[in-house]
């Protein structure tokens, strides 16, 4: 009897396994067709909220590619991950440099892609854990795999958390500047796209010194990608 314990874990561990591989692999596909109302990240805000006694209210509008502001899409592209279009997920020249950085005595910064970042936001919770960094990898690969550049960027654009309670750009917008995703400015776009490292703590309308330099930074790097034009690399 007791030899057959480690024989029946094996095949429950295995049964564990292979149905969380086949409902993962499930929904990234639906997600590649079906609008995209929620994230996880959303979720683990709203029960953060309730659990601290308040109730706070999610702003998001799905919006497709169509009405995004090209301007958005290439600021966010050049602050967040310049060789979106080339990598299969991971940006190994940036891990790289991070490790040789980290090695030197410096601090090791990190080298999140955008289709990481939009692996963690939909499907998994914020805070660090190797857990939470092999799932995040593996969520990547099946993106990466299943869903064409253009629909990673889509995604990523209408769950981004931009303020308190507030996700995508037509919320961004919205709350920011008075206007739509689809007419923001290469000025409005990259402040938004400047305050994405620190989006609850920083202000697109009412800028710091430092996110004005980030996003003097990031309008030079549009420049310098070939403006708007860089956007066709993604198709």
């Amino acid at each position: 009897m007791q030899s057959g314990w480690p024989r029946t874990l094996l095949r429950y561990l295995l049964i564990v396994i292979a149905a969380f591989i086949g409902l993962s692999v499930l929904f990234v596909l639906i997600f590649r067709f079906v609008p995209v109302f929620g994230s996880m990240v959303m979720v683990e805000r709203k029960v953060s909220s309730w659990l601290q006694g308040d109730n706070l209210v999610i702003e998001q509008t799905w919006t497709p590619w169509s009405r995004l502001s090209d301007n958005a899409k290439l600021a966010v592209l050049a602050g967040e991950d310049q060789r979106f279009p080339e990598h299969w997920g991971f940006d190994v020249a940036q891990i790289k440099r991070s490790l040789t950085t980290w090695s030197d005595g410096g601090s090791l910064r990190g080298a999140s892609t955008l289709s990481q970042q939009t692996a963690r936001n939909l499907f998994l919770w914020t805070g660090r854990s190797w857990i939470r960094k092999g799932l995040e990898a593996w969520f990547t690969l099946l993106m990466e795999a299943l869903w064409p550049k253009q629909r990673i960027l889509e995604v990523y654009l209408n769950i981004a958390e931009w303020d308190t309670g507030v996700f995508g750009l037509e919320a961004a917008a919205q709350r920011y500047f008075g206007t739509s995703a689809a007419s923001l400015t290469p000025a409005q776009a990259s402040r938004l796209a400047a305050i994405l490292p620190n989006p609850r703590g920083w202000s697109a309308s009412q800028p710091s010194a430092h996110v004005q330099q980030r996003a003097a930074w990031i309008q030079r790097q549009m420049r310098n990608l070939g403006g708007t034009a860089f956007l066709r690399r993604l198709q």
